[in-house]
């Protein structure tokens, strides 16, 4: 685990790899210090976590939406058949779009990470 509380390698964990990688285990010819290269890699890292955390954010929101919408009428607020076919065909359709939207908004997300 690494010191911010995630699993896995941090930052400098990973700027000392590629570095290993580029130059070897003694680092020479290397010119540049791995601290510059772990703080462009600290700053990707911390744009994936807010993305992640805006996305479950979003998906909290969308259950708590769908839960709502889906919990049946209290019994006997709805006694009419005809009210109560309103009712839910009202609430499908908000279900629908909570669906849509979020598969859109999912879309966006998609293509501006890639």
């Amino acid at each position: 685990m690494n010191p911010n509380g995630g699993a896995g390698l941090n930052a400098s964990d990973i700027a000392e790899q590629i570095l290993h990688k580029i130059y070897g285990d003694d680092f020479a010819g290397c010119n540049i210090a791995p601290d510059e290269i772990a703080s462009v890699i600290e700053t990707a890292l911390e744009q994936q976590r807010k993305s992640a955390v805006d996305l479950l954010d979003l998906y909290e929101k969308v259950i708590e939406a769908i839960v709502l919408l889906s919990t049946p009428p209290e019994a006997g607020k709805i006694a009419d058949p005809a009210e109560l076919g309103k009712t839910l065909s009202e609430r499908l359709d908000a279900i629908h779009a909570v669906a849509t939207k979020t598969r859109d908004t999912v879309a966006k997300f998609r293509s501006s990470t890639t």
